[in-house]
């Protein structure tokens, strides 16, 4: 057998070969290959890049083949700063870059690492999500970012690289549902629509609390009134229990908006 490079069989007997080197006494396992020649290779290009500097996280793709490419990032990671991260992350001054498919970079802030280096980050339809305790979690969600938002309108990039997940990066326009930042001469209010059949204009608010507490009280209306329709609810963690009262209390909904709701009261009663 080739250096580096052992013989296992799966369950159903199937034989494959698994690549692995030792690294300042760490043993670091490379992957399972279905030939020898394979997990030779492998082993070759892992141990080249532990001890060539010319092999860089820019331009590895280029010259390494055979290695799984995260495991190729962790490797690079592991020589040029002494760390092994089991992830495809790479540190860098101030920040870290995670490597999807070990080309595509994502870039975080250093507060994040422990979590990333803990979870592998995957991609669907173009969007960036985690598995955590049996759930998916999509990357934008340690942002306050809800799966409803739209980018541009309820958040944006700063500098406008979508791949920059850097806190200071990431600034969250619109944090709640069914509330809107709007501004006009100047002068900022915020928005709230509630959407049953068709949109509905329930106010406008000096703050982005008491509009996202006026959306809540406009679909604790909407259910009362019997309209069959699962409504997010906005949770208003700076406010204490008293104060979140004494706002929904305050807050007044459209007469219009409530003459609407009448006709699905009407149906309930018959019904």
């Amino acid at each position: 057998m080739k250096s580096g490079v052992y013989a296992a069989k799966k369950k159903d007997q199937t034989p494959y070969f698994r690549a692995s080197l030792t690294y300042k006494r760490k043993h670091i396992s490379l992957g399972s290959y279905q030939s020898e020649q394979d997990a030779a290779e492998a082993y070759k290009e892992g141990t080249s890049i532990l001890s060539d500097t010319n092999i860089t996280i820019d331009d590895h793709p280029s010259k390494i083949h055979t290695l799984l490419p995260a495991k190729t990032v962790s490797l690079i990671n592991l020589r040029d700063n002494g760390t092994y991260i089991k992830t495809p992350i790479y540190l860098r001054q101030g920040y870290f870059s995670y490597f999807i498919n070990g080309t595509h970079e994502l870039k975080f802030s250093n507060d994040d690492l422990f979590y990333y280096s803990m979870h592998r980050i995957l991609v669907h339809d173009g969007h960036y999500y985690v598995n955590d305790y049996g759930m998916q979690y999509a990357i934008l969600d340690r942002f306050g970012i809800k799966p409803y938002a739209v980018k541009g309108r309820d958040f944006v990039f700063s500098n406008g690289d979508e791949s920059d997940f850097r806190y200071e990066n990431i600034i969250v326009i619109n944090r709640f549902h069914g509330v809107r930042r709007t501004e006009t001469n100047g002068v900022v209010r915020y928005e709230v629509r509630i959407k049953i059949n068709g949109e509905f204009l329930i106010g406008r608010y000096r703050t982005e609390e008491m509009a996202a507490i006026a959306y809540n009280k406009a679909a604790d209306e909407a259910i009362k009134a019997g309209v069959n329709k699962k409504f997010p609810q906005n949770y208003i963690t700076e406010l204490s229990a008293k104060e979140y009262a004494d706002i929904y209390t305050d807050i007044s909904i459209p007469k219009k908006f409530l003459d609407y709701l009448g006709s699905f009261t009407h149906i309930k009663k018959t019904n």
